[in-house]
């Protein structure tokens, strides 16, 4: 049996990655309370609805800061991967919670647009301007790490949508100041809600894709087994697994069957072939290789254990 590394690093700054969660998690803080206060006293379902966005989103960017502490966390003889998943179990619990927040807006939302209630849109509108900004500028501090770590994708995307829903809060707090047309409050929470599934869905396949140890996407087992098998001295490539250990590393692991008993150092030198080959062309960053000759065990590709 032989394994070998090749792995990429981030280049973003993780004290700076930390510093700008706790900037965000601060501001939800601030805004939640300021809408929960704001919606009790205004009457606005669409306000209160987004303060329990705003604050399943602190709880959310709370549990994105945990695992980002988690992730750096050294590998132990009991933990031998460390933490290295922390951020994709992160990133799959703050899916989930959009996913349920959602729900909960839209039942809200149905019941109050068959009985609208009046609004105080002045303290409505204000309320939800200090949103925009704040989930604005968190957006900001988030967005370049976003692009390449899921669990700050999953903290992003909560911000996101806070910032659109406060967008959507603004503009039913002005068509309820000027026309006095109150079941638009309801009408946004609706809107806002069916926002967050949209924008969760996505990220929560995806989380649980890993967390399922799936092929991923970007990858043809059929072609990674052809590739390797055009390598000279290889016979056969089957019990086949491909999967993601987090975002930054694909490991393969493979049974090899060759056509003969070859030496160990010829081995080695055919490994560096192999991983040659799964790195360059498919992505693949941890090759764990199992050399056989003929060994009597099930020569299909995929193997259920």
């Amino acid at each position: 049996m032989s394994h070998s590394h090749h792995h990429s690093h981030d280049h973003y700054q993780p004290d700076l990655k930390g510093r700008n969660l706790i900037i965000s998690i601060l501001l939800n803080i601030l805004i939640t309370v300021a809408q929960v206060i704001g919606g009790l006293i205004s009457g606005s379902l669409s306000l209160l609805s987004d303060a329990l966005h705003n604050f399943s989103d602190a709880m959310s960017l709370i549990v994105s800061y945990i695992a980002n502490l988690l992730s750096k966390k050294e590998a132990s003889d009991r933990k031998t991967f460390g933490y290295k998943r922390a951020e994709i179990i992160a990133a799959f619990v703050n899916a989930a919670t959009l996913m349920i927040v959602a729900v909960i807006l839209i039942k809200e939302a149905v019941e109050r647009f068959f009985d609208p209630q009046e609004v105080a849109s002045d303290l409505v509108i204000w309320l939800s301007l200090l949103g925009i900004l704040a989930n604005g500028f968190s957006v900001l501090l988030l967005k370049k790490d976003a692009d390449s770590n899921m669990n700050m994708k999953s903290a992003y995307l909560h911000l996101l949508t806070d910032m659109m829903a406060s967008v959507a809060v603004l503009i039913g707090g002005i068509l309820m100041k000027i026309y006095q047309v109150y079941w638009v409050d309801a009408a946004l929470t609706l809107a806002i809600a069916l926002y967050l599934i949209y924008m969760g869905y996505d990220l929560l396949k995806d989380s649980t894709r890993v967390l399922m140890l799936f092929t991923p996407n970007t990858i043809q087992v059929e072609q990674i087994v052809e590739a390797i098998q055009k390598i000279t001295s290889i016979k056969n490539v089957h019990h086949v697994h491909i999967w993601q250990l987090n975002e930054d590393e694909v490991h393969l692991e493979a049974h090899v069957d060759f056509n003969e008993d070859i030496r160990l150092s010829e081995f080695d030198n055919i490994l560096g072939e192999i991983e040659e080959v799964a790195h360059h062309k498919f992505g693949i960053n941890h090759v764990n290789i199992q050399p056989e000759f003929n060994k009597p065990d099930s020569k299909l590709v995929i193997v259920q254990d």
